[in-house]
């Protein structure tokens, strides 16, 4: 759907390849420019001390199916290797840090002058402006951390736990390649590029949202409770016989109330003074919560599953991702894709990009480059002669 369209990316780790890649598994020509010794996220898997395993999914992820150069862009050399490839791209998208792009001349301002349909996205932790507006920022400390979306995470009363890799960075992933399309289409009718301001800790805000707008509106906001101590003891995780979890969304109301009241077997529960009505069910959650607690303990989830579907119930189990890949409902809705193995040897799979277009092409368009494993094929198509290649490897700018 995006083939013809020329992206630029200068970004490390996650959530800027991560925009890319979503617009490259969509059919845009993403060439990604690494420093000499390739994308930190390359070496995920020895760095975690297990060099013992092939590659690194981590990294594939968010970079298959694009063009990969090295250049050093700390030399003017490598400057300007870049804005030869700007000159004709529609997209430039970095997650360089504001001040570094200012001092090597890769900031919006030079960058549109060269080119003015550019569509320039800037993903960073803390946004363009303001005092910190050049912090470090990963996805843990400027979406999770900062943004309140850790604080709402924890349980009162324990530790906070460190959010899995890459969650706020590809959440950040999606909004960045949103707000491209849109500056994409108002360029049809305008002829001009423009900036687009994308950050972790403003991504995290937005995805807090509905917490956020309450203390915003109010003044404050309620505490995450332990499922004991449930303002909404319904909406909760339970175990099933055999230690599966699974979690049932209640909709507002009794309508549901009752409904779980067949599903255990305990009619009389629905006119208890105690539980019939919401705010009875909230002041006696720890009760509430032990009976059910032992009600969903006598059967396996199989057994719950019949019964809460034939309420129409909203819930669902708790799936490890080794289970989830197996999953018929995540397969039919496309949520896997196989990906081509780099030394042609076959295929493997992998995560969907987030969004299905039904009867497009919309998959991997191949593997995630070696490190520069296309620059001279690049730099080439750029115009530069055996003779200037040769120059820019005395420079250092290329390897």
């Amino acid at each position: 759907m995006l083939e013809g369209l020329k992206v630029v990316e200068v970004a490390t780790y996650i959530a800027a390849p991560g925009a890319a890649g979503i617009l490259a598994d969509w059919g845009a020509e993403v060439i990604k420019v690494e420093p000499l010794s390739g994308c930190p996220m390359r070496y995920t898997m020895a760095n975690m001390g297990a060099d013992h395993l092939k590659g690194s999914p981590i990294f594939d992820l968010d970079n298959r199916g694009k063009k990969g150069v090295a250049i050093n862009t700390a030399t003017p050399e490598g400057v300007e290797v870049v804005k030869r490839l700007v000159k004709d791209a529609d997209v430039f998208i970095t997650n360089v840090r504001p001040g570094g792009l200012e001092r090597s001349g890769l900031d919006y301002k030079t960058l549109s002058a060269i080119n003015p349909r550019l569509v320039y996205a800037s993903v960073t932790g803390y946004g363009l402006e303001g005092p910190e507006r050049d912090r470090p920022g990963f996805d843990v400390a400027a979406f999770y951390a900062r943004s309140g979306v850790g604080y709402l995470q924890t349980v009162k009363g324990s530790e906070p736990t460190i959010l899995r890799t890459g969650i706020g960075d590809h959440t950040t992933s999606m909004a960045t390649a949103s707000g491209i399309l849109a500056a994409l289409y108002e360029r049809q009718s305008t002829g001009k590029g423009r900036l687009v301001e994308a950050s972790l800790i403003r991504a995290g805000i937005y995805a807090a949202g509905s917490d956020t707008a309450v203390q915003l509106k109010y003044g404050k906001l309620g505490s995450t409770k332990s499922r004991h101590e449930s303002v909404a003891p319904l909406s909760n995780f339970f175990k099933a016989k055999g230690d599966t979890w699974f979690v049932i969304v209640p909709r507002q109301g009794s309508v549901d109330w009752q409904a779980v009241c067949r599903v255990i077997g305990k009619p009389e529960l629905e006119t208890d003074e105690r539980f019939a009505n919401p705010k009875g069910r909230r002041t006696n959650a720890a009760q509430l919560v032990d009976i059910l607690d032992a009600a969903f303990g006598e059967h396996d989830l199989e057994y719950w599953r019949k019964k809460l579907d034939a309420e129409d119930m909203i819930w669902a189990p708790l799936m490890k991702p080794g289970d989830v890949a197996n999953d018929p409902q995540a397969k039919a809705a496309g949520a896997f894709v196989e990906v081509p193995e780099h030394d042609g040897s076959g295929t493997y799979l992998a995560p969907a990009s987030p969004i299905r277009f039904p009867g497009a092409d919309d998959g991997p368009k191949g593997p995630a480059p070696e490190l520069g494993e296309h620059t001279l094929e690049v730099l080439r198509g750029l115009g530069y002669s055996d003779g200037d290649i040769a120059k820019l490897r005395e420079a250092k700018a290329i390897a």
